[in-house]
């Protein structure tokens, strides 16, 4: 039985506990109000705040429920305040637009390639210790033979090649810049000599554009500039730290870029290759070059619209990879690897100058690759100006 002490004592605790309550609602109220500029925007406020628990609740429960096909946790968040609750249909048509918006496959430009050409020559040994093949196809079966140009088509449209030897549409201008070189895959890196190293982020990758493909695309622009073309390079990483997302990344910037110069009409995405045998034995692909040195051979990569996304003027870049790679194809006709067209875009339906460039592979050393870069720029400002001759 409680004394009257003990029932003073807890109606002191009672009070206290109330009075605790009293300021807590205070306070919340305050900070819920504190933004609206009047009664109605208060009390707006406070019926919005005070549903939230109700919200998470039935969250917690399984109740995933909304009106309009917004998530819960969406609702819940927009709920926090009267004026993200008032662009609530804002949102939804952001959410709708982008659930509807297909996603760029990443493509297969970095699964190992499978050895398909007949190597001319294997060269016992090298100076970075990896094993030298000069591959070249030996036979028209399989591919589509476009002049002297080999096309290893893997999509499910049928290529004519008298249409594939006409004028492309990509064409210098009068303004600048006009070529964009980037890297989707930037930290893709070569096999260096025994003496040399570089840090890893990956097999065979590094963040150190000195030992990257970036430092093939530095050597790409350097040929550009040398010729009077105007250039812009792009240096960053896309593929670092993650490499999933990296075409959309690379994509948002091409988008950008083009917004900031209109000017642009040739597109390289510069890359490199990784090959293996049959039995997963790594390769390098080698063009001995007479009176300048071994190069690393080159594979251009062709988007189209096989995945199913619009890609309308594929075939635009199809024909300047042609006309390019016959033009190289007679001055080193070991130099380039057959062209390779695939169903994912690789980000080419944004101009119909665009390119995906493989120089060289995992295997090569960088010096090989550079010599390529400057070998394959060489040709294609050739075969660009040529055109407005």
């Amino acid at each position: 039985m409680l004394t009257k002490r003990d029932n003073k004592r807890w109606r002191g605790v009672v009070r206290r506990l109330l009075a605790l309550c009293l300021a807590a609602g205070t306070l919340w109220t305050a900070a819920v109000t504190c933004r609206s500029e009047s009664w109605t925007a208060a009390l707006s406020a406070l019926r919005t705040q005070a549903a939230s628990p109700l919200r998470a609740l039935r969250w917690e429960l399984g109740d995933l429920w909304t009106e309009d096909g917004l998530s819960p946790a969406t609702v819940m968040t927009l709920s926090e305040s009267p004026l993200l609750l008032s662009a609530r249909a804002a949102v939804l048509e952001l959410w709708s637009s982008e659930a509807a918006e297909p996603t760029e496959p990443e493509g297969s430009d970095e699964e190992k390639t499978p050895v398909e050409e007949t190597p001319l020559e294997t060269l016992d040994f090298t100076e970075n210790g990896i094993p030298a093949r000069t591959l070249v196809p030996t036979s028209p079966a399989g591919y589509t033979v476009v002049g002297n140009v080999y096309i290893s088509n893997s999509t499910d449209h049928a290529l004519d090649a008298a249409s594939l030897q006409k004028d492309f549409d990509a064409r210098l201008t009068g303004e600048e810049p006009q070529v964009l070189i980037l890297h989707t895959h930037g930290s893709e890196a070569y096999t260096l000599p025994p003496d040399e190293s570089y840090v890893a982020s990956g097999n065979h990758r590094t963040t150190d554009t000195n030992y990257n493909v970036v430092r093939v695309g530095d050597e790409m622009a350097e040929v550009f500039g040398q010729a009077g073309i105007s250039v812009l390079h792009d240096r960053t990483l896309y593929d670092y730290p993650n490499y999933s997302g990296a075409y959309d990344r690379s994509l948002a910037a091409i988008n950008s870029y083009l917004e900031k110069y209109p000017s642009i009409r040739f597109i390289l995405d510069v890359h490199r290759d990784a090959i293996e045998d049959s039995e997963g034995n790594e390769y390098k692909v080698v063009s001995p070059i007479e009176g300048v040195g071994t190069a690393a051979q080159i594979t251009l990569v062709v988007g189209s619209d096989g995945s199913g996304l619009p890609h309308p003027n594929w075939k635009e870049n199809l024909k300047l990879a042609v006309a390019i790679q016959e033009n190289i194809v007679s001055d080193y006709p070991s130099l380039m690897r057959p062209l390779v067209l695939r169903n994912s875009r690789y980000n080419q339906h944004v101009t119909t100058g665009s390119l995906l460039v493989e120089m060289g592979a995992a295997g090569n050393s960088l010096d090989e690759a550079l010599l390529a870069a400057r070998l394959f720029t060489e040709q294609m400002i050739q075969t660009i100006q040529a055109k407005e001759k």
